[in-house]
């Protein structure tokens, strides 16, 4: 009987700390939300081709609002809003956190995904974070678990991706990013480091042709500095809300998928931010018609 009472302890000894830990995960990805003044540096620093060129290295700087979308006990959903000069506002990036999530999209190369099942032994306790381009497409994800230690609170994963949209229009000698970020809490904010990849991934295989160092610092500033932001995302969620619905749909129904990245000498996002412009102005908003819009727009770049 003693024994059995010790194992029970020890079992809601273990579950209270998982619940904790997880609790600490949580607070850490909501952590990133706010209003930030942000620079972002990249740099080539090894090359591993003899007729290799370095390229210049890249440095920009802007505000950037992170918005909370959702914050379920297992999913958390946070959408940037890039403030640019004169304050006009891009809709930025997106990153999905998701616990213990065991189907996880690879990217392949040539916008093709596969779509990967993990055992659940695998994720126990880690985090997945999936990362959409502007448009709200797939563009990487991972997963990995939150460490806080010492005073730090970082997490790490590694994934390959397309060319970041830095890069996609400009560079044609490699088609595959393989991407290592590490997202980590600071007094001031936060970093996201990355130790990127550049491989041209043929059937024969990957050849590495450089790597590079990134460095994208998040400095927390008043709230009010992002105002513009704030008030763009209030007109505009409803439109974002129901693309990433029908590009739920699209998951669902498509474990392996590719699109095009232009149709007709237009990019997938540029169709998209249009419609959104339309429907941030008019009179009635409809989001069954909304959807179907979005839905054959998505589908005629689908491969």
């Amino acid at each position: 009987m003693k024994n059995i009472l010790i194992c029970l302890m020890l079992m809601m000894s273990t579950i209270a700390l998982a619940q904790s830990k997880k609790k600490q995960d949580q607070q850490a990805i909501k952590e990133m939300c706010g209003c930030y003044e942000i620079t972002f540096n990249f740099a080539e620093t090894f090359d591993y081709q003899r007729d290799y060129q370095f390229h210049d290295n890249y440095r920009t700087k802007g505000f950037e609002w992170v918005q909370l979308i959702k914050d379920d006990k297992d999913e958390i959903s946070m959408q940037h809003l890039l403030i640019v000069g004169g304050g006009q506002i891009v809709k930025h990036w997106r990153q999905d956190w998701f616990y213990e999530n065991t189907e996880l999209y690879s990217y392949v190369k040539d916008n093709s995904w596969k779509l990967h099942a993990l055992p659940k032994s695998a994720v126990k306790g880690q985090w997945s974070q999936k990362v959409y381009h502007v448009d709200d497409s797939p563009r990487y994800e991972s997963s990995g678990s939150w460490v806080h230690v010492d005073g730090k609170h970082y997490w790490e994963g590694a994934s390959d991706s397309p060319l970041p949209r830095r890069e996609y229009s400009k560079r044609s000698d490699y088609n595959v990013m393989l991407r290592t970020n590490r997202h980590e809490l600071t007094d001031f904010g936060w970093i996201h480091e990355q130790d990127n990849g550049k491989v041209n991934r043929t059937e024969n295989g990957d050849e590495l042709l450089a790597e590079e160092k990134g460095m994208n610092v998040y400095t927390k500033v008043e709230d009010s500095r992002c105002v513009a932001a704030q008030e763009w995302w209030k007109k505009n969620e409803q439109y974002w809300a129901d693309v990433r619905s029908v590009w739920a749909e699209v998951y669902a129904a498509n474990p392996d998928f590719s699109y095009a990245q232009s149709l007709d000498d237009k990019m997938l996002y540029e169709v998209l931010f249009a419609l959104g412009d339309e429907m941030a102005t008019a009179e009635k908003y409809n989001s069954t018609e909304v959807k179907t819009k979005v839905s054959e727009i998505i589908k005629s770049y689908m491969d």
